[in-house]
């Protein structure tokens, strides 16, 4: 059963999904569901013996695109509504042991172009509202399968975070003819402080307001709305600086660093979006090498962030990471 529940009081859409529960946990290491298909052995999610990146919809979907009418029938407080969407899943490579940092930057070119293609296909649908491509990397972020994927759902209506990024942006481009983040990004560029690693096109930085304590963003220079508007060459440079990113986390303290990887690209509402400026926030779990930040009371209760270290400090370390070379 899957329905989408309207919160009042917080005026927004919670996604009710109870056959979730009987999704894959952590199988044996001898069978897992994303990798290839092995001759002799038991078949996985990949009906191949090899493969460079899948896509396939998930086997337990929060959003289904054929949804069932809800179990139970609106309130005089909530809304109730079929939770019509998709839910995708991005295999990366068929290496169960690699990481998004260890593949070869042509390879990772190679999945930008396929969440290019995804997120074009998935906006087009007339009941999706946005298309949200992310990754949740590690055992601390609760992942349930350790096989290198990500995930992309396609809602039928605007997050809420997305709604409020994109209130901001609206109201900044309405007061003062320019784009928030443009002008967010020349004030960090000049200021240098929060800077992690730049290329040509992209921007790497902790944001001033870093909610995470190794919170960092990737922007474009150039004002780009989605992964639609990028030139063939800013995605060949956004893979090069992904990877550098990703070098840089695994690195600082010498372990795979969990994170979650979150694309904001614009609503795919129907309209333009001059005031939507493209995206990418990464959010690592971990405060020090031997400690967690937990979402507690002041972050789950009231909504209120509580970061124990200073950006400027965390874009130090991570810009003093050396790097290797990489294909």
């Amino acid at each position: 059963m899957s329905e989408l529940r309207w919160h009042p009081l917080l005026e927004e859409w919670v996604i009710t999904a109870t056959h979730r529960q009987e999704r894959t946990f952590h199988p044996p290491p001898e069978y897992c569901p994303l990798c290839p298909t092995r001759p002799g052995k038991p078949p996985t999610e990949v009906p191949e013996p090899d493969y460079e990146i899948v896509v396939f919809e998930n086997k337990f979907p929060s959003l289904l695109r054929e949804p069932p009418e809800p179990a139970v029938a609106a309130t005089p407080f909530s809304s109730v509504r079929p939770s019509e969407g998709v839910c995708e899943v991005v295999l990366y490579t068929p290496d169960h042991h690699a990481t998004l940092t260890e593949l070869p930057i042509a390879r990772i070119e190679q999945l930008i172009y396929v969440w290019r293609d995804r997120y074009q296909a998935l906006a087009a649908r007339p009941e999706v509202q946005y298309v949200f491509i992310f990754e949740n990397k590690g055992r601390e972020i609760g992942v349930t399968l350790s096989h290198p994927h990500g995930q992309i759902y396609a809602y039928p209506f605007i997050p809420p975070t997305i709604e409020r990024e994109l209130r901001a942006q609206r109201r900044y481009l309405r007061r003062r003819g320019r784009c928030l983040l443009c002008e967010m990004l020349a004030f960090e560029r000049a200021d240098g402080r929060r800077l992690v690693d730049e290329n040509g096109d992209w921007i790497a930085l902790v944001p001033f307001f870093a909610r995470y304590p190794y919170e960092v963003w990737l922007l474009p220079k150039a004002h780009r709305r989605d992964l639609l508007d990028l030139t063939e060459r800013e995605i060949e440079t956004l893979a090069h600086l992904l990877k550098r990113v990703l070098q840089r986390y695994d690195g600082l303290w010498h372990f795979s660093m969990p994170y979650v990887m979150a694309q904001h690209p614009r609503p795919s509402d129907g309209k333009p979006h001059p005031e939507w400026h493209f995206h990418i926030e990464f959010y690592p779990p971990y405060r020090a090498p031997d400690k967690l930040k937990y979402l507690a009371g002041s972050e789950s209760g009231a909504g209120v962030f509580i970061n124990d270290t200073l950006p400027e400090q965390t874009a130090a370390e991570l810009r003093a990471v050396a790097l290797e070379s990489g294909r």
